[in-house]
Order: C-alpha cells, then structure tokens, then sequence
C-alpha cells in the first residue's frame, strides 16, 4: 500500500509555487530574530498606518456587536458606497447587484479565476506579472499563456494579438503595475479593447494601485472605454494598498451580474463572507475624502524620485509610473545572484525579477521611510559598483 501522504494531492498543486515575496518576507522575518539587522525592500506594504477614523469605525462595530455572518457578497451599504467610488473615480456605473466584497484583492481574482477556467482555457498575462496570478490561474485548471514585454518594457500587443486563440478565456491587466510601475495610457488600453472585442474574450482589470501614480500619468479603467467592453471586463480593486489596509483583507470586483452571481455563489459555499468588522472599516475608508490620500501619494513619488536620480549610473532601472516598486538591474548577475548577493552582502531584502517573469531584475519596494529608503541605495550602489569593477 502506498501510504506517502504526497501522492494524494491534486495534480494541480504539484507544481505549485509558494509566494516568492511572502518566503522572503519569512526569510528576513527569521533572519532579524537572529539578530541580523536587515533592510526589507521585499514587501509591498505601505509603511503608513491604518488612518484612526478607519480603526475607530472597526471598534465602533465591535463594540455594537456587528460579528455575524453578513451576505455573501458584502453588506449592501459596502456595496452600494463601492458603487458611487466607481462612478465618482471611473466613470462607470454598477449596481450593488454586480459588485463582489471578498477577502482581500487576491480573493477576488482567485474567485473570477474560479469562475471562468475550465481545464484548457488558456489567461493571457503580460510580462512582467505579479507572482500570484499564473499560480492562481493553474490551482484553477486554466493553463497561463505569457506575453512577452517590448523593447521598452511594456505590454507587446501585437504579441498579444498573436496569442489570442479557440481557448483564450481572458487577459489580465494590471495598471499601475506590480511589479514595474507601468501605467497603461488610453491609446494601449483602446488596441487591447479592440483585440478583446473582435474576439469577445474576458477582460480582468487588477486596478489596486490605482491611486499611485506620478509624473502628470493618470489612471484610466478599460471598462470606462464603452459600454460593450464594459460587458466583458472584471474590475477588481480593494482597500489594502489605498489605506494601507492589507491585513483587514478586503478587496472587491464588479462584473456582468450573470459572473458576479457566480462569484457571489462560489464565495457563499467556501468563505460564506469577508470579515464583517473589516467591512465596516472599508466602508469608512469609501465613504472618506480621496484627496486625504494626496500627502502620501506625493511621499511615495518623492522616493520615487530620489531612487531614479541616486542609483548608481551602472544601474539599470525601468523608471515607475505609479505603485510603489522599481525593477532594478546589475550587470553581471541574474535575478537570484544579485538578490542573494544583496541579502547576504548587503543585508536588503528583494524579490528576483524571474518570479515576475523579467530575469536579471529584482524588485524593490520603496514602501519604506525616506531615511531607510536612502541606506538602502547606499548599499544597492556600492554592491554595483563592486561588480561594474569585475567586468
């Protein structure tokens, strides 16, 4: 008999990566307990707190007893303020009806992954992508389908018109991207609209960092470009990044209302609801004025700043357009040399770029304070330096 607990997995786990950026967030978790004192660029969390009147509303819920099961979906007050968000920021009108709260953004994509992938059907992902989503869309039975990025690191839409097939379900954007900043501009946006539209394929718009952007660039939803686009996109977006909320995990997608009953569904048999406490602080944080955000937005475009005007001339860079990450490259070393080098040389947490999917990058977050933030170009300049010297 076979009794090794390993052969009962699924197949489709088997080859499962963790998440490179949560392993390496443990690895300098455990590395400062040993004492080491480490720089972590790594994390894609914003260093601002919860802003009070958020927690307060988490308190206020508490204390009135507000810990029960709520709809599926999310409180229809959460719902319907969701509405207005989109409607004031993106020009696109949803009922409450077509707008899913799950728990958290990652949640959210997981559960339209869910909903569309058959064994076969084949995502579209832009190079370079966040780490989580040809994970997702393999535990789901969806086979990922990278494209490649052109010569300025942007997505390659003839590419992805050239990929674009009898088993292409969807395409993923990301705009401003995790993990290299980059904006779509309108003019991208309407080949894309054009390509999903003669081949009526699904449209998913990871819109998180929405509200990081710099540079005079502005963010612009691909739903908002008509209304038969609109029918085949999933807007998915949360509180985590915005209000630097990432552990109350809530995030939240609208959709047709035949997918987002669905998703409504799905949710209903696995996670039954978000958190009901987080719901009621995510209402606060909708229902609050965005331009209170505008002093954090300008700090992150600040580091921004220093970070392209300080790396060493050695260093190459794809230059952000919003988030809060840079794609960095030393000659010489490939991603895991250079973020093995830094981390054991330098004491600075990366992420390697081939996680994302752009090998000889590493990603850094400059979700750190200035003062940290300054160290660490300190150290990334001196390690090229040491390498440009070996060349």
């Amino acid at each position: 008999m076979d009794n090794k607990i390993e052969n009962k997995f699924s197949w489709k786990i088997k080859e499962l990566k963790p998440s490179a950026t949560l392993l390496i967030n443990k690895k300098v978790a455990e590395m400062k307990a040993a004492g080491e004192e480490i720089i972590n660029l790594s994390v894609g969390e914003p260093d601002f707190g919860t802003p009070d009147f958020i927690k307060d509303s988490a308190i206020k819920a508490i204390n009135e007893g507000f810990t029960r099961y709520t709809d599926s979906s999310g409180i229809r007050e959460l719902r319907e303020a969701i509405c207005k968000k989109f409607f004031h920021d993106n020009n696109l009108v949803y009922t409450p009806e077509q707008v899913v709260v799950s728990n958290g953004a990652k949640h959210s994509l997981f559960n339209i992954f869910l909903a569309i992938c058959d064994e076969g059907d084949e995502v579209i992902i832009p190079r370079p992508y966040w780490v989580s989503y040809p994970e997702m869309v393999k535990i789901t039975g969806g086979k990922p389908v990278l494209c490649r990025f052109d010569d300025k690191y942007r997505f390659d839409i003839e590419h992805f018109k050239s990929l674009v097939n009898k088993n292409t379900k969807a395409v993923i954007l990301n705009s401003p991207s995790n993990p290299s900043g980059m904006v779509y501009s309108e003019e991208e946006l309407k080949k894309i609209g054009e390509i999903v539209l003669k081949n009526q394929i699904l449209c998913i718009s990871d819109e998180v960092y929405e509200y990081f952007i710099y540079g005079g660039n502005r963010h612009i939803s691909i739903a908002s470009l008509g209304e038969e686009l609109k029918n085949l996109t999933i807007v998915v977006n949360g509180v985590s990044k915005t209000f630097s909320m990432t552990g109350w995990r809530i995030g939240y997608l609208a959709a047709p209302l035949p997918l987002a009953k669905i998703i409504s569904d799905i949710q209903s048999q696995t996670t039954s609801n978000p958190s009901s406490v987080s719901q009621k602080a995510a209402l606060a944080a909708i229902f609050s004025n965005p331009s209170g955000i505008a002093p954090i937005i300008r700090e992150f475009e600040t580091r921004r700043n220093f970070i392209v005007e300080n790396l060493d001339k050695s260093i190459k860079f794809i230059k952000p357009e919003g988030a809060f990450y840079l794609l960095l490259k030393v000659e010489n070393l490939n991603s895991l040399q250079l973020s093995k080098k830094l981390l054991e040389e330098e004491k600075i947490a990366t992420v390697p770029g081939n996680d994302f999917g752009i090998e000889g990058f590493v990603r850094i977050s400059f979700a750190v304070k200035m003062e940290t933030l300054k160290e660490a170009i300190a150290r990334i300049n001196k390690l090229a330096k040491k390498y440009d010297e070996k060349s």
